[in-house]
């Protein structure tokens, strides 16, 4: 039910969007502005800016942090270094479907991420698309195993644990801005890169790229965050709203994962792209990755007890 007038006044915010429309983040964002637009009956609007336009992922979350920006929505990865404890969810092999991260987000962990990350870094987390997992691709060659990645220059996020999990598979990526990301792999400066197939599509990597490999050392998930000083600002009415109208796109960015991931491949296909398997169920990456990575990062994500507690709870 909308909100009566004497109980807002009008506001326009901005939110900042890494990717390109058409993705999971603009997704996210566009059915977030539609719904406090109803919630407020019009009093709140949104204007979203694709593609980088606020500044880099990070900035965002340094701009919310300081009121300078109001909402973002960016790869969870780039919320770890302000609050290392969220890097849980980017821990490798971890989460294995779209069911999972929708448990470990929804349930008491991601209540306990949410608070952490208003301690730490000044913004809070109100909404989540679900984007898939972080396949890779590449310009040279088909990938099945660790060792054909051998030569391959791959582009990361500057983010330590996943720098670490391709560094356990034998190689040095190349940490790389996103909005440098496309330009690097048109030029050749990398080889390659990981994100989900709707991030692929949206930002017309199938141009640059031929090859993509299956893997799932990631699923991506993409906060939607307010700053804390603004929503502190806020009536409790718009709170209310603002906080509703964010569960509400994050139960539309679970099922559009759903309905569009599969169709996003085949087109994919269709356009020149060529989709491996890991050989053997992905054995050899795994056993890779866990094993080194796992431990080098129990401390910042607050101990090994959080992931064992996380796997309990996705019952492995």
């Amino acid at each position: 039910m909308a909100l009566t007038a004497p109980q807002l006044s009008a506001q326009t915010f901005k939110m900042a969007l890494g990717d390109a429309a058409g993705g999971t983040q603009w997704e996210l964002g566009k059915t977030f502005a539609e719904k406090l637009s109803d919630k407020t009956g019009g009093k709140a609007k949104v204007d979203l800016f694709p593609n980088g336009q606020l500044g880099t992922e990070q900035d965002t979350v340094n701009n919310a942090a300081i009121g300078l920006l109001d909402f973002s929505v960016l790869a969870i990865n780039n919320v770890t270094p302000f609050s290392p404890t969220v890097g849980l969810l980017t821990m490798p092999y971890v989460i294995q479907s779209a069911e999972e991260a929708r448990v470990l987000t929804q349930g008491d962990i991601g209540k306990e991420l949410v608070e952490n990350t208003i301690r730490d870094a000044g913004v809070r987390i109100i909404g989540w698309a679900y984007s898939g997992f972080r396949v890779l691709t590449n310009s040279k060659r088909p990938v099945k195993t660790p060792e054909d990645l051998k030569g391959l220059v791959i582009r990361v996020p500057r983010n330590e644990i996943m720098i670490a999990s391709y560094q356990a598979l034998g190689i040095n990526p190349t940490p790389m801005a996103w909005s440098e990301t496309f330009t690097g792999l048109q030029q050749g400066v990398v080889d390659g890169q990981d994100n989900p197939y709707i991030t692929i599509s949206a930002m017309k990597f199938n141009e640059v790229q031929k090859y993509v490999t299956n893997i799932r050392y990631i699923f991506s998930m993409e906060p939607l965050i307010i700053s804390e000083s603004v929503f502190q600002e806020q009536s409790p009415e718009m709170q209310k709203a603002i906080l509703e109208a964010g569960q509400e796109a994050t139960v539309h960015s679970f099922e559009f994962l759903q309905n569009t991931e599969d169709r996003i491949k085949k087109e994919l296909v269709a356009k020149g792209m060529e989709i491996s398997e890991p050989a053997d169920n992905e054995k050899a990456w795994i056993e890779s990755v866990t094993t080194v990575v796992w431990p080098k990062f129990y401390n910042s994500i607050g101990g090994k007890e959080k992931l064992d507690n996380a796997l309990e709870q996705l019952g492995r």
